[in-house]
C-alpha cells in the first residue's frame, strides 16, 4: 500500500486509500472536445475529481459504480431559474402565495432539478430572500438541491415587470425591490447584497407573465443601469438583465451588465454588441411551447398569452441569428414558468434553431459556467474540478433528447441519483 501510494506521487498524483469513489463510464463526453472516450474512469476524492482517464489508476478500498451502460458527461448548469415559483399559481392566483409557502415549493423543485442532471443553477429572482434561505439549506445539507447562485428580490422601476401590478390602488403595494433612479437603485443593491444576493437581477425591459406592461417597451434607463452596474460590480457581484426589447438590450450591454435574460427582440447592432463587450446572452427558447399549450390552463393571464404569440417565434430566429454571429450564449430556461425538471427540453429547441448538439451542451457546461465565473471548477470532468458528474441513456450528440433520460446524478462527489445501483461495489 505504502508503494502503491509513493508511486503515484511521483507521477502527481495522489490518492486515498479509502474513501475514493471510482465511476466506469460506458463513454465519457470532452465537452471542449467533443469527443467521447470509451471505458473511462472517473475518480472522485471527496468532492473532487482526482482523474478521469481510461488508464487512471483506481485505489484499493475505492466505491465502484458501474455506469457501463450510460455516456458520462459533466452536470448540467442553467443560469435562469425561478426554483421558489411553480406555474401552478400564474397571473392572480400567484397572490395567494406566500414567502414561507414559496419556500417550501422551492424545496420540492431543488431537489426534482437536481434529480434532472442540473448540479448548479442560477435563481433570477425570488420574493422575500427566498432562493437564499433555500440555497443556504442547501450548502449546509438539510436539503438536497442543486449549488445555487441567487439574486433575492429583482430591481425594477414603479409598475414594471418586476413590480406587482395585479392589486388595486388601495392596496398601495410594490414589490421590494422597486427603486427609481440611479441612487435609489445603488442603494437597492447594496440592500440585496446584503441580505445574501449572489448576484443582481435587473427589469430592463417589460415583460410577458407581467400585467400592464409591454415586451419590448423600456423601463430602467441607460443611467439606472449603469449605476447598477457600476455598483454590483464595486460589491464583486455580477448583474443579469431582464430585456426582451432591442433599446433596453442594447442599453443593458452599454451599461456594462454581464448577461442579457430572454434576449427576445434583439437586433443586429445588440448582437454586434455583445460580441464587442463580451455579453452573454440567455434565450429561453423551450418555455414558449408550454405557455401556449397549457399556460390558460395554469391561469396565465390572457394578455400574457397574446404577448407570447407575438414575441416567441421571433426570439426563436432570433437565437438563430446570434448564434450564427458568433455571440456567446448561455443555457438558461426560466424553469418556473414550465413545470421544473423538465429543463433538458429546451436542448431539442436549441439543435431545432440551430445550434449542433455539443454547443448546446458547452451552453449549459463550459458557457454557463464561464457566465457565473466558475470556469475553474465546474462544466468539465477534470482534474481539480467538482465532482459534478452525470450518465445519461443514449448518446447526446447523436439525439440530443438524451439529455431527457438522466440515469446518474452525483454532486460534489455524492450521488443523489443511480438507477443502476445494484451495480455497486467495494473494490478489494
Amino acid at each position: 500500500m505504502r508503494l502503491f501510494t509513493l508511486t503515484l506521487a511521483a507521477a502527481g498524483v495522489l490518492l486515498p486509500l479509502s474513501g475514493a469513489t471510482a465511476l466506469h463510464c460506458g463513454k465519457l463526453l470532452d465537452v471542449r472536445t467533443g469527443k467521447w472516450t470509451a471505458n473511462s474512469v472517473i475518480v472522485v476524492d471527496g468532492r473532487n475529481i482526482v482523474a478521469a482517464d481510461p488508464a487512471a489508476a483506481i485505489p484499493n478500498g475505492s466505491m465502484d459504480i458501474d455506469l457501463s451502460k450510460g455516456a458520462c458527461l459533466p452536470g448540467l448548469i442553467d443560469v435562469h431559474d425561478h426554483l421558489t415559483s411553480d406555474p401552478r399559481y400564474a397571473g392572480y392566483e400567484a397572490l395567494s402565495v406566500s414567502v414561507p409557502r414559496s419556500t417550501v415549493t422551492g424545496v420540492k423543485n431543488a431537489r426534482t432539478t437536481l434529480q434532472a442532471g442540473f448540479t448548479t443553477v442560477r435563481n433570477v429572482g425570488a420574493a422575500g430572500y427566498s432562493d437564499v434561505a433555500l440555497r443556504d439549506g442547501i450548502n449546509d445539507g438539510d436539503i438536497e438541491g442543486p449549488r445555487m447562485f441567487v439574486s433575492g428580490p429583482p430591481l425594477g422601476i414603479t409598475g414594471g415587470h418586476c413590480d406587482n401590478n395585479l392589486l388595486a390602488p388601495e392596496f398601495n403595494f410594490r414589490e421590494s425591490g422597486v427603486a427609481d433612479g440611479p441612487w435609489a437603485a445603488r442603494a437597492k443593491v447594496r440592500e440585496v447584497v446584503k441580505y445574501g444576493a449572489d448576484l443582481i437581477k435587473v427589469c430592463a425591459s417589460g415583460g410577458v407573465l407581467s400585467k400592464g406592461d409591454q415586451p419590448g417597451t423600456p423601463q430602467y434607463t441607460l443611467e439606472e443601469m449603469q449605476a447598477i452596474a457600476d455598483e454590483a460590480h464595486k460589491l464583486g457581484r455580477k448583474v443579469a438583465a431582464h430585456a426582451h426589447g432591442t433599446q433596453s438590450i442594447k442599453d443593458a450591454i452599454r451599461a456594462g451588465i454581464d448577461s442579457i435574460e430572454h434576449s427576445s427582440l434583439i437586433d443586429d447592432e445588440g448582437i454586434a454588441l455583445a460580441k464587442q463587450h463580451g455579453t452573454f446572452l440567455v434565450f429561453d427558447i423551450y418555455i414558449d411551447d408550454y405557455i401556449l399549450t397549457e399556460g390558460a390552463k395554469v391561469g396565465m393571464l390572457a394578455e400574457s398569452l397574446e404577448k407570447e404569440v407575438q414575441i416567441g417565434k421571433l426570439q426563436r430566429q432570433n437565437f438563430r441569428k446570434a448564434y450564427l454571429a458568433g455571440a456567446r450564449i448561455a443555457f438558461g430556461t426560466d424553469a418556473g414558468g414550465y413545470p421544473h425538471g423538465d429543463n433538458a427540453k429546451q436542448f431539442a429547441v436549441m439543435v431545432e434553431w440551430g445550434m449542433k448538439p455539443i454547443e448546446a451542451i458547452r451552453a449549459a457546461t463550459t458557457e454557463a459556467a464561464a457566465l457565473l465565473g466558475i470556469e475553474a471548477r465546474a462544466g468539465t470532468l477534470e482534474p481539480h474540478h467538482s465532482a459534478d458528474v452525470i450518465a445519461v441513456e443514449g448518446d447526446p450528440l447523436e439525439d440530443v433528447r438524451a439529455l431527457t433520460r438522466v440515469k446518474f446524478v452525483m454532486k460534489e462527489g455524492k450521488v443523489y441519483r443511480n438507477d443502476w445501483a445494484e451495480t455497486n461495489h467495494h473494490r478489494d
